[in-house]
């Protein structure tokens, strides 16, 4: 499948995590930080997450929520081989579809399973998808992630959906994928606030992230500027320097 060309509009996503064990704090989530790069680099913005508890109802209502207000919704976790495993039927019944067995997962776990004991039951339930879904390849385990409509369920572990993701690379429509510069200075973040805030009112389509912190004694901030165009990051930031230095505080390339 080939991408539809770049757009000046912004498009969003959400990521609905979904896990027990993640809101336990037994399973430190990855999957945040892989997505956002992976959709910036797509011309994606990952505008929100949602972490969400192994209940039909609660993935159902979180599904249907940000399927509607964003582009694409990504879901990580419950689509394993165990009964706990249940997004896709909550998902399946957020959006009013049965579910099937899909012949091409089943398949593929076929062929995967050759020489690895074969499909059992439990190994079996991962072909099961949404009536009407198509599959996300998985090279790395086999069972293969699924896509209905602008959702794209997929693993929870994170080398995995990191594959699930290279598959899905380049097929999606986005706009200018974001760039960033960064610059640091030993400031408090309160002194430069209005500072900060006249550079981003100055440069219309730029963004300021201003990220404290204390170290080797004293405090200091990074200042990420971002914005689909790269020029305008470079003006930002060049201006940026400038007005800090004005103030008599030394400016770090890259950051701190």
């Amino acid at each position: 499948m080939q991408a539809a060309p770049r757009s000046e509009r912004i498009w969003t996503a959400a990521l609905v995590v979904i896990g027990d064990e993640i809101l336990s704090g037994r399973t430190q989530d990855r999957n945040i930080a892989q997505l956002a790069a992976w959709l910036n680099v797509q011309g994606i913005r990952l505008a929100e997450v949602r972490v969400v508890a192994d209940q039909a109802d609660a993935i159902g209502e979180a599904v249907n929520t940000l399927r509607v207000r964003n582009d694409y919704l990504f879901t990580t976790g419950g689509i394993g081989p165990t009964h706990d495993d249940i997004t896709v039927d909550a998902i399946a019944a957020a959006l009013d579809l049965p579910v099937i067995e899909h012949p091409e997962a089943r398949a593929i776990l076929e062929d995967y399973y050759t020489t690895r004991g074969g499909v059992t039951p439990a190994r079996a339930r991962m072909a099961r998808t949404p009536e009407g879904a198509s599959l996300i390849p998985n090279r790395v385990s086999g069972a293969p992630g699924i896509r209905i409509g602008n959702i794209f369920i997929m693993a929870g572990v994170p080398h995995i959906t990191a594959g699930m993701l290279d598959a899905l690379t380049g097929t999606l429509e986005g706009g200018q994928p974001v760039v960033s510069g960064t610059i640091g200075c030993w400031v408090g973040e309160s002194e430069v606030a209005d500072l900060l805030r006249q550079a981003e009112k100055a440069h219309e389509g730029v963004a300021i992230g201003s990220y404290p912190f204390f170290r080797e004694g004293r405090t200091g901030a990074n200042f990420v500027v971002r914005s689909p165009d790269a020029a305008m990051v470079a003006t930002c930031i060049a201006d940026l320097t400038a007005a800090l230095e004005a103030q008599g505080h030394r400016v770090i390339a890259d950051g701190i």
